[in-house]
């Protein structure tokens, strides 16, 4: 990393902030965490909801397909579900053991001079609770989470009455972008849904797949894992000093989507 800032020093990022997605992107899929939250919703939807056990796992599948998750679906449909008591049953069990600290990550995210904010669906108690397994804590100046998007929802009288909001939808990603105070054209975003990275760049961000090896037509950028961002993504080191702490305030009109700025590179 030393090495890439003294080489390319004296020029300009084209980005004065990373926005990062957490599960599945700052880790591996494949340690066991999805499978486990996967178990966990089937458990709900069966102990708290009175679903068969042998339906549960085919109806997450349907709510999440058509809602985004479990929780969206299920208020949708008239079920009284108490987000913060949701998160505590599918989150609170999760075996959390599994997620280890990475020094290498954090190395690489503290070298990163701009702005740092993580932008999940999960609640802020998960959040925190991965970004300090994985060795993380006080690396991100901001958490956008569940309740960043969703402020209102403890407050309803009916169950339907706020929709959930969640990624990939476009309010989400323009309550994050106003959230984060950005402008999109300079903001660089990373994720491992496809669905999400495309909703990001349909509101001017650039784009990172993360997990993939394929080049995408819905990213500027495809990288394997995020630790390989300083060999496929070199211009976020580019003088990253320069407007590091540069923020936007705007609203929602000042953002067009037809502000998408023309990829340059598109790294498989």
């Amino acid at each position: 990393m030393d090495s890439c800032n003294s080489s390319l020093r004296g020029s300009s990022s084209p980005f004065d902030c990373l926005i990062f997605d957490l599960d599945d992107t700052l880790y591996s899929s494949s340690i066991g965490i999805g499978e486990a939250l996967k178990k966990n919703i089937d458990d709900f939807l069966v102990e708290k909801c009175g679903f068969p056990e042998s339906k549960a796992s085919c109806l997450r599948v349907e709510l999440f397909k058509k809602y985004g998750s479990s929780l969206a679906g299920l208020r949708a449909l008239g079920y009284d579900i108490d987000a913060d008591d949701y998160h505590s049953f599918v989150h609170g069990r999760l075996p959390y053991d599994l997620i280890k600290p990475d020094p290498q990550l954090r190395n690489l995210i503290r070298s990163i001079s701009q702005r740092k904010i993580i932008f999940t669906n999960s609640d802020r108690n998960h959040a925190v609770t991965v970004l300090d397994r994985l060795g993380l804590k006080g690396c991100f100046e901001q958490i956008i989470c569940f309740e960043t998007m969703n402020p209102k929802l403890a407050e309803s009288s009916r169950p339907d009455e706020f929709p959930v909001v969640l990624k990939p939808s476009m309010e989400a990603m323009r309550i994050a972008i106003e959230a984060a105070e950005v402008d999109p054209r300079r903001t660089l975003f990373l994720d491992d849904n496809v669905r999400n990275v495309a909703a990001g760049r349909a509101v001017g961000l650039r784009t990172v797949l993360v997990g993939k090896t394929v080049k995408s037509k819905e990213a500027d950028y495809v990288i394997e894992n995020v630790k390989s961002m300083a060999q496929s993504i070199s211009e976020v080191w580019v003088g990253g000093s320069d407007g590091s702490n540069q923020r936007v305030n705007g609203t929602r009109s000042d953002i067009e989507v037809d502000s998408i700025r023309t990829t340059t590179a598109v790294v498989a």
